[in-house]
């Protein structure tokens, strides 16, 4: 079994700044990968990034890539989405998720989830 609690969520006006957390517990999570999806009302849940819990290569979706950061701190328990020049369109519930070693941008293969942290980008 694997937690996940994530932190960080808001109301931030359009450029502004957000930075998420998402702390793991559990069983070896240090062999999980970790991403971030996120789910604005009435929209299907998607991909915005993932870390390789290998070598910590990132993978990021276009929508997002040059804006937010996905990192990791050493011991690989907690994971960050810095996100940078926020945007309307980026509001959304936003969700850490964790699957055992490969990443993948499809949140059908995460089994572990956590409860969600929202974020809200205001014109």
């Amino acid at each position: 079994q694997v937690q996940l609690v994530e932190s960080g969520g808001g109301l931030v006006q359009a450029g502004d700044s957000l930075r998420l957390s998402c702390v793991a517990s559990g069983r070896i999570v240090s062999w999980y990968a970790m991403a971030w999806f996120r789910q604005a009302p009435g929209k299907e849940r998607e991909f915005v990034a993932a870390i390789d819990p290998g070598d910590g290569s990132t993978t990021y979706a276009d929508a997002v890539k040059g804006r937010f950061t996905i990192s990791r701190e050493s011991t690989k328990i907690t994971k960050y989405l810095q996100m940078n020049n926020l945007e309307v369109e980026d509001t959304a519930g936003y969700y850490c998720a964790a699957r055992w070693q490969d990443v993948s941008s499809d949140y059908r293969e995460y089994r572990y989830w956590g409860q969600g942290t929202q974020v809200a980008v205001s014109s």
